[in-house]
Order: C-alpha cells, then structure tokens, then sequence
C-alpha cells in the first residue's frame, strides 16, 4: 500500500508542512529541470520558421528588385522574374486590400437599415416592458424582466422632459 504522501512523477513538488520538498532529475543536463522529452511548443517553433522565412524571402525580394542585372549575372544567377513583377505585385496586393476594405464597407451599407426606418427601433429581438408586478419587501423585490427601453421614454430623457 502507498504512503499518503507518494508522488507519481519525480518532477512533482511536494508540500510536506512547511516546507517543500523538489525530487530532481539526476539525468538532467539542463539546469533548469526540463526533460529532454519536453522541447518548445510546435506554436512557438511555427512562429520561429515563419519569421525567419519571411526575413529571408524579404531580404531576396529586395536584392531581385534593386540590384542590377549584371551583377546578378556575374554572380551566376541568370533566371528570375521579370521585374514589371516586383512593383505589379506589391500594387496588386494594395489595391485588392483597399478594394476589398471598400466593397466590405459597402455591404455594411446596404445591410444597415436608413435612420429614419422603423427597424432601427423595433425588430425581431425587440421586447416590450412586461406588466408583471415586481412588488416585494426591499431585499426580496424581484428584478424585472430585460426589456427595450420604449424611444418616447429616451426622447423624454434626452430632451429633458420632466413628465416621465
């Protein structure tokens, strides 16, 4: 039978009273008491390939774009795009982005109902104050249904009507 204060790992910290109690790994060659079978998040190694990638191909787009011609030749390198591409592309991808942002700012437009539409007052979802008497002794009034709050009663509060 196992004692009360055994541990299923040799990497879990125990609290016996008042002090704590670490088992160390003796394989571990890190010094920071990390398994060689944990390494880093494949988020975190995602992240890293990604970044160096974009660095990389940042780096070569620039040298394809503004370094002449003949030394790229004399460097051996004979066969690469046109360089119409190296400002089509980057215009390209500009004017699908502010198009894009266009055409998604103008279906908000059209899906939006005109101010003085009833549908911005009233819809589907739009609840009526119901008439249920929330009457009770102070801490055991219960709390009223949500309910839209009627536009006459808001134009009396905005414009200061003292009749509510």
């Amino acid at each position: 039978m196992e004692s009360p204060h055994s541990v299923n790992s040799p990497r879990r910290i125990l609290s016996l009273s008042k002090q704590r109690v670490s088992f160390q790994d003796p394989d571990d060659k890190t010094g920071f008491g990390l398994s060689g079978e944990h390494g880093p998040k494949p988020s975190e190694v995602y992240g890293f390939v990604g970044s160096i990638t974009v660095v990389v191909a940042s780096v070569i787009f620039l040298i394809w774009a503004y370094v002449p011609e003949h030394w790229l030749h004399s460097i051996g390198i004979t066969y690469y795009p046109s360089r119409y591409w190296a400002l089509a592309v980057p215009t390209y991808v500009i004017v699908t982005i502010v198009l894009g942002l266009g055409f998604y700012i103008g279906l908000n437009f059209m899906s939006t109902p005109s101010p003085a539409s009833v549908n911005t007052i009233y819809d589907e979802h739009s609840r009526d104050p119901s008439q249920i008497n929330c009457s009770g002794d102070g801490a055991e009034k219960a709390i009223e249904p949500m309910s839209d709050i009627d536009i006459t009663r808001i134009n009396n509060i905005m414009f200061r009507d003292t009749t509510l």
